[in-house]
């Protein structure tokens, strides 16, 4: 059976007004995959996220999410395609002034026919899939880190997507609350089917949820390396590569 895969990158070329961050990218994501973007600091990886998103436009090329051009879409086309993915931002952005459950029923008051009933009632699901179903009445700032984390995955499937795009989930968690949430996306993804694209340089988290990943190069602004971390880890020939993944210094620092 043939499937279109969850986004198609094409010539993609990534950054703002002359100044270009990565170019004539080009890399699929299958559905049903963990697809982990990395790099060093200020590679890009935040930005291509934003691409791939619709939140910024592309200098060139095309994404394609489920077939459908992101990138030339407007009004009514470019809204459906928006709504198919969820998205969660690197500290959580919940909104303050609200308790857990009306963060995740307020996406589905703007864009459902649904019931206040049958609104509070998905995103209780919502909730109950990251563990914080007891957590429903709290505010933000009543919750741990990791917590809000786990709140804004449970945002980001308020309107059942397919797809969601998770920027730096583990940036600032302890160990065991990343490998928590390590857990809880591995979790989403078996059980649910979900296709994740996650930015990430924890390499704990990367070993331990990445089907494949991609590794952008601030120097050459291209993707030097694609597959299974652990076998990038263990087999790369490229010394940059080697070098990220098994955390080696460089001379200059040595």
């Amino acid at each position: 059976m043939i499937t279109t895969p969850a986004i198609e990158v094409k010539n993609l070329t990534v950054g703002y007004g002359s100044n270009i961050l990565l170019q004539n990218l080009n890399f699929t994501v299958n559905s049903g995959e963990i697809f982990v973007i990395l790099g060093g600091s200020g590679c890009g990886k935040s930005s291509l996220l934003t691409n791939l998103n619709g939140l910024h436009q592309p200098l060139a090329g095309d994404v394609l999410i489920e077939g459908q051009n992101i990138t030339t879409a407007v009004g009514a086309e470019r809204q459906k395609i928006m709504t198919s993915f969820g998205m969660m931002y690197q500290q959580g952005a919940l909104f303050g002034s609200m308790n857990l459950l009306d963060n995740v029923t307020l996406f589905m008051e703007e864009y459902t026919q649904l019931t206040q009933a049958q609104m509070q009632l998905l995103a209780r699901c919502k909730l109950d899939l990251v563990g914080l179903l007891p957590y429903e009445s709290y505010m933000p700032n009543e919750i741990s880190g990791g917590m809000q984390k786990r709140a804004a995955i449970a945002r980001a499937m308020a309107l059942d997507p397919k797809i969601l795009f998770l920027d730096e989930p583990s940036a600032g968690l302890d160990p065991i609350t990343s490998a928590d949430l390590d857990s809880t996306i591995l979790d989403l993804s078996k059980n649910l089917g979900f296709t994740f694209v996650v930015v990430s340089h924890e390499l704990a988290s990367i070993y331990a949820i990445a089907d494949k990943v991609i590794m952008l190069d601030k120097q050459t602004k291209s993707i030097i390396a694609e597959g299974d971390p652990k076998v990038l880890r263990d087999t790369s020939p490229d010394p940059r590569v080697h070098q990220f993944f098994n955390r080696i210094m460089s001379k200059e620092v040595a």
